[in-house]
């Protein structure tokens, strides 16, 4: 089969639903934490990943909700490692609450301050990266927006180290495929890259 995305008849390919996020799997999840005007927000967000390593940058796409705009307004952010022990808190933080409500108080999810940043960040999860905002940029359409992100900061829980290594296999981070459906990360396959 092929289909052209931009077709809006039959919409995608006479599928009942768009396969693309189950094509562009397995995807990290940024689970956000900002602060604003308005009190701190937490969302998940499966169009996340690390693009550079000096420095260290991320990036993340989505349309312009609470997130966007606390950044856009104060320049800082955090995305925190959601591990499987939390994916059911990050599931909960998924939900479309008015503006001002606070995902952390809704799902329960632990809050603990940032040291670099005025930002909340997950206290529970694994892993937390301190980010400063480097631009936001309009994606072709106009209706979603790529943060891109300096790391300025990380937090590591001493529980998740293994000899000096972030132990992923303790970690089991949680994934993002298409549809409804997600995986955890519970096997490794180390491999080394020829000479």
């Amino acid at each position: 089969m092929f289909y052209r995305p931009s077709d809006t008849s039959p919409r995608n390919g006479g599928l009942p639903h768009s396969p693309f996020n189950a094509i562009v799997a397995p995807r990290p999840i940024g689970w956000i934490s900002t602060r604003g005007p308005m009190g701190d927000n937490l969302a998940p967000y499966s169009f996340f990943n690390a693009v550079a390593y000096t420095p260290p940058q991320v990036i993340f796409a989505g349309d312009l909700k609470d997130s966007i705009r606390n950044i856009q307004d104060t320049g800082v952010f955090a995305t925190n490692v959601v591990s499987e022990a939390l994916w059911l808190q990050m599931n909960e933080t998924s939900a479309h609450l008015p503006r001002g409500v606070d995902e952390f108080a809704q799902a329960g999810v632990e809050k603990a301050e940032c040291h670099l940043i005025d930002c909340p960040r997950v206290a529970l999860a694994p892993a937390t990266l301190e980010c400063r905002l480097q631009q936001v940029v309009t994606l072709e359409g106009g209706a979603d927006f790529l943060v891109i992100g300096t790391v300025v900061g990380i937090h590591i829980r001493d529980e998740y180290l293994t000899e000096g290594r972030f132990d992923l296999t303790k970690v089991r981070p949680m994934a993002r495929l298409g549809y409804k459906d997600y995986a955890v990360i519970s096997a490794l396959l180390p491999l080394d890259r020829p000479k």
